[in-house]
């Protein structure tokens, strides 16, 4: 079963999406991320089919990269 997070973030380029999408897939090999930069909130949308996806250190490993992201409230589970 796929887990999926969302996150609001400080994204506007397509450019620079299509880089951070990159850079996380790197960096964390069992997610698959995309952007809605359509969204007001430039959402970046996380999937794992390994388990739950872990926040902290994808929202950390952005802001190295200089990008802002938090989870979005309405989007938490329940317990965290």
């Amino acid at each position: 079963m796929a887990v999926v997070e969302i996150f609001k973030t400080n994204v506007e380029d397509r450019t620079q999406a299509r880089d951070l999408v990159r850079k996380i897939h790197r960096k964390f090999a069992a997610y698959s991320a995309n952007f809605d930069l359509e969204d007001c909130d430039k959402i970046l949308r996380v999937k794992s089919a390994t388990g739950p996806v872990q926040p902290v250190p994808l929202i950390r490993f952005l802001q190295e990269l200089g990008t802002r992201a938090e989870v979005l409230e309405e989007n938490v589970s329940p317990g965290r």
